[in-house]
């Protein structure tokens, strides 16, 4: 059981330790990134609720349109929610790049569950491809929302509700774009691996672009 669970949380907090470690001006504290970690492990249990409801409810007649478009839709939605109920107004929320942290706690804090309830049910021989592709794909999700929070929160009056509107879609389209990929059973590899390359590029991008308007925001301080 302690190596299930090591081998599920791993991912996660290889992920975020980069993240993390990433930011050079100042660390956020550990407690309120914890809290939002927290906060996107707890909502794993409603998302779970609902969608378990919804499948045996069979709300959706079409298959496909509910474990891609729903599933990505509700799952974003809460953490979406969470940052912007939680986190957004939060006086340690102080330059653009913890966009891209409290984004990636709370993404990961519901991966690592998820991870874990899914390793304990169906065992140690999925790891490899569950730190690949589920745990990644959601930190990389949480970074895309993080960081357009992040533009929202410094951004002038009027830009503001454009880039939380932003911070929502963006983060749905590729996780719908990754459950529609999922369901393509025979050519899901093949397709699979150009757009993770993709995700990984767009994240990451996003994590320097977050830097640099980081480091800018603190040089105007510092006049």
């Amino acid at each position: 059981m302690i190596i299930l669970f090591t081998v599920a949380i791993a991912p996660s907090l290889a992920l975020f330790s980069y993240l993390y470690l990433r930011k050079e001006i100042s660390r956020e504290p550990s407690r309120t990134l914890f809290q939002a970690f927290v906060f996107g492990a707890v909502m794993t249990f409603p998302i779970l609720f609902i969608q378990h409801v919804f499948d045996e409810e069979r709300v959706f007649a079409n298959e496909f349109l509910q474990n891609t478009v729903f599933t990505g839709a509700l799952e974003e939605f809460f953490k979406w929610l969470i940052l912007l109920v939680f986190v957004y107004k939060n006086i340690e929320f102080d330059d653009a790049y913890d966009g891209i942290l409290f984004g990636a706690s709370v993404s990961l804090g519901f991966a690592t569950v998820e991870n874990i309830l899914f390793l304990f049910t169906f065992g140690l021989d999925t790891a490899f491809i569950r730190a690949l592709l589920p745990v990644s794909s959601h930190a990389l999700f949480g970074v895309v929302m993080g960081y357009y929070f992040g533009r929202s929160k410094f951004a002038v009056a009027d830009r503001k509700k454009l880039h939380l509107l932003i911070a929502l879609l963006f983060p749905f389209i590729l996780h719908v774009t990754y459950n529609a990929i999922l369901e393509i059973h025979d050519l899901w590899v093949y397709l699979m691996i150009p757009f993770m390359l993709f995700l990984w590029w767009f994240g990451l991008t996003r994590v320097k672009y977050a830097h640099v308007f980081a480091m800018r925001q603190f040089q105007k301080r510092s006049r």
